[in-house]
């Protein structure tokens, strides 16, 4: 009785675990799209309505879903202190959600890069900034599809599988 009991609980967290890893699969490039939203937003917002960058920040915040959010909201805050430079508002707002996000060390290079470029230079060259992040965010949604496409549901056969071969081993 305990080892069915004990059995059934190795695999429901194997399974768990599995799907855990899949599900950190599916997040990165749901998250990479909505920081291409966020960057064709924050175009808009500094092209068309002229719209200062903490009221653009602010406005996004607004727009998107957590972490993201959280990270314009912080974003917005730091700059409306006026205690710290652009650069310094976006590194730091970054490393602040950084871990809540699925995404990788590329991708943490390019929005940094981004953040050392933000405020600089008049709009057009802004706009020029945020098409290049754009475009490399472009080409990370597209590997973390086709990672998502080759590994998530090996990863949720891999966490049960697991269970079982745990199971086998422990009778």
């Amino acid at each position: 009785m305990f080892k069915l009991v004990g059995a059934a609980i190795i695999i429901i967290a194997t399974t768990w675990a599995g799907f855990e890893a899949a599900k950190k699969l599916s997040l990165r490039p749901r998250q990479l799209r909505q920081l291409k939203v966020a960057m064709q937003s924050l175009e808009a917002e500094i092209m068309y309505g002229h719209t200062p960058l903490q009221e653009a920040a602010r406005k996004l915040s607004k727009q998107l879903t957590n972490p993201l959010s959280k990270f314009f909201e912080t974003f917005a805050n730091r700059l409306k202190s006026g205690e710290t430079t652009v650069k310094e508002a976006w590194d730091e707002s970054l490393k602040k959600i950084w871990k809540s996000l699925a995404l990788k060390q590329g991708e943490f290079e390019i929005l940094s890069q981004f953040g050392e470029t933000l405020g600089k230079s008049d709009r057009h060259h802004q706009q020029k900034q945020i098409m290049l992040t754009m475009a490399h965010l472009e080409r990370e949604e597209s590997d973390a599809l086709e990672r998502q496409g080759k590994y998530e549901k090996m990863m949720k056969s891999l966490g049960f599988l697991t269970g079982l071969l745990l199971i086998i081993l422990l009778m």
